[in-house]
């Protein structure tokens, strides 16, 4: 591939990815990525082949993204002090989304059935790294440092479930104007009861960090 090639191939990505994050696969065509590429729908077809092999390097580009982030979250475990190293990896995990809106924002058009005949991706992509963070706590259940009567795997989830919400759609400040995570008052508050919640319902010692 020549470096104009490679920069073409990227650019497709990016622009895929942006519009996919934005609009879902069902609502984004390849002559849409295309025209927003500054391309004609032959060279992306070129590049990258047809949309679902677009939208597949998309999610690939993704997890791959996601998977580095975690497992470097997951090496702070369990660290000198674990119920700090619990709170950096939801610390972790929600500044990734925040750097990064469009990789919740393509998750959550799933959950809304979006691309519903690319069902392999789930498996595929998600069910390891939930493994991966529910073993990793999973030693704490053992020692007591977690209570034994919670759910990690659906308290995994509520994490998830929030956090993408939050990175997506922010929340509404009392006048009804919408606070995204760009918003540093928001980001901080939201942050704070993330701690509060993960803490409580873990069942950890001590005030939240």
């Amino acid at each position: 591939m020549t470096p104009a090639e490679s920069t073409q191939a990227g650019l497709i990505l990016k622009v895929a990815t942006q519009l996919f994050a934005a609009l879902g696969y069902d609502g984004t065509s390849t002559r849409q990525i295309a025209e927003a590429a500054g391309l004609n729908i032959a060279t992306v077809n070129y590049h990258v082949g047809g949309k679902r092999e677009l939208y597949l390097a998309v999610m690939e580009a993704a997890h791959r993204a996601e998977k580095a982030a975690l497992e470097t979250a997951l090496g702070r475990l369990p660290g000198d002090d674990p119920v700090t190293a619990i709170h950096r990896l939801a610390d972790d995990y929600l500044d990734f989304c925040v750097d990064n809106p469009e990789v919740p924002a393509l998750w959550m058009h799933r959950w809304l059935s979006d691309a519903s005949d690319i069902t392999e991706l789930e498996r595929q992509y998600v069910q390891p790294l939930l493994s991966a963070v529910t073993g990793a706590l999973r030693p704490a259940v053992e020692t007591g440092l977690i209570s034994a009567d919670v759910d990690l795997e659906y308290t995994v989830w509520t994490v998830i479930w929030s956090v993408h919400g939050f990175a997506k759609g922010g929340v509404l400040d009392t006048e009804g104007r919408r606070r995204a995570a760009g918003d540093r008052a928001a980001l901080r508050r939201f942050r704070a009861h993330l701690h509060l919640t993960l803490h409580r319902t873990l069942g950890l010692p001590g005030d939240p960090r």
